[in-house]
């Protein structure tokens, strides 16, 4: 039966040394003129962050504001990413794991996302990956990441002609938010140990399956 996955960026694919976060840092600076709060980006999205720089700062998230804001953001992170010095990399089993499952011909890929449309495509880009995905639901798309998965599964839908039912789709995360995003929609989620969480910690969450990087999960698929 072929399934649709769902990958996350961030942790999951990828490992971009920092130049995410410092991109945010610039653009707050630039945007506030000031330093913003601490950030936790594990699993949260682009427009929840940006909303919240908002609320820390007393200032309306407008529309217009938060556009501002992230063509900022994009700009930097571009920039970090061509530039920055930032020692990123693509993360262990990922290129052989996506290479199998096209081989396969085992299902749909597509990405999952807190990023927005325009830095999952930067990160994906500038790390060799982009061919694999086609289509994606980003941090862009809605702040709240649980209500991710139906927009991920309508344009899987859109993109392939067919409708992928939540049992017959995995999503891959590195954190708690992936598998709470999973589960909103009743998918199932392989959780991959290599961002901040731990095997064990993964699991206690619920994760359907855990490994500790994804060349462990080619037996998987």
């Amino acid at each position: 039966m072929a399934m649709l996955y769902l990958f996350d960026i961030d942790g999951t694919l990828v490992d971009t040394a920092g130049a995410g976060m410092a991109a945010l840092q610039e653009a707050t600076r630039e945007v506030f003129g000031a330093d913003g709060p601490p950030l936790d980006l594990a699993g949260a999205t682009d427009l929840g962050i940006v909303r919240g720089l908002h609320d820390h700062f007393g200032i309306e998230p407008t529309p217009e504001r938060v556009a501002g804001y992230l063509a900022v953001y994009q700009k930097r992170l571009d920039w970090n990413l061509a530039h920055g010095g930032f020692p990123g990399h693509v993360l262990p089993g990922v290129v052989p794991l996506l290479e199998a499952l096209v081989a396969k011909n085992a299902g749909l890929l597509g990405l999952l996302t807190g990023n927005t449309e325009a830095g999952a495509a930067s990160k994906v880009r500038h790390y060799g990956l982009h061919s694999y995905f086609a289509f994606g639901a980003y941090g862009s798309d809605h702040h709240d990441r649980n209500l991710l998965g139906p927009v991920a599964l309508d344009r899987a839908a859109a993109h392939s002609g067919r409708r992928y039912l939540p049992q017959e789709t995995w999503i891959i995360g590195d954190t708690p938010k992936d598998i709470a995003c999973a589960k909103a929609i009743g998918a199932r989620c392989l959780a991959v140990a290599t961002g901040r969480f731990s095997m064990d910690e993964l699991a206690a969450h619920g994760a359907d399956e855990v490994v500790a990087s994804l060349d462990q999960a080619m037996g998987w698929i």
